[in-house]
C-alpha cells in the first residue's frame, strides 16, 4: 500500500516542478523589469529583436536593443513589475504581459518568446503605456 502512493507523491511532485521551471522565465524577466536590469534582460535577447517601445518600432540587434532599454529605464525607473498574464501551453513558444510602474507612468510590457535548441530567446518586446 505504501509504495503506490509514494509513488504518485513523487510523480506529482516531479510534474509540479516541471511546471515550475516552465513559469521561471516569465517570472525571471519581471524581476529585472522591476530591477531595471537591462543587461539580464538583454541576456535573454535573440540575436535580433522586434522592439516596440512607447510608439517607436523598428528591428535591432541585441546591443542595440539593450541600449535602447537602458535609456528608456533612465527616463522611466522602475518601482514595481507583475506579471499579468502568462501562456505557456508551447513546448516552443512562451508569452508573457507585465505591469510595469514607474516613477513616470505605468506600461504594459508584452514578451515573446522562442524556443533555440533548449533555451527560450525574446523575439519580440513591447513597452506601452497603460490605457
Amino acid at each position: 500500500m505504501m509504495k503506490p502512493l509514494l509513488s504518485i507523491f513523487i510523480f506529482f511532485i516531479q510534474f509540479s516542478s516541471l511546471n515550475a521551471v516552465e513559469a521561471d522565465i516569465i517570472d525571471d524577466l519581471s524581476g529585472y523589469f522591476k530591477s531595471g536590469n537591462s543587461k539580464d534582460i538583454a541576456s535573454n535577447f535573440s540575436a535580433s529583436v522586434d522592439l516596440i517601445i512607447i510608439d517607436e518600432e523598428d528591428v535591432y540587434s541585441k546591443a542595440q536593443a539593450e541600449q535602447i532599454l537602458r535609456s528608456f529605464f533612465i527616463k522611466y525607473p522602475p518601482v514595481k513589475s507583475s506579471v499579468i498574464h502568462r501562456l505557456n501551453t508551447n513546448p516552443n513558444y512562451r508569452y508573457g504581459a507585465l505591469s510595469l510602474v514607474t516613477k513616470n507612468g505605468t506600461f504594459r510590457v508584452s514578451i515573446t518568446l522562442k524556443k533555440t535548441g533548449s533555451t527560450f530567446f525574446i523575439t519580440e518586446l513591447r513597452i506601452e503605456a497603460e490605457k
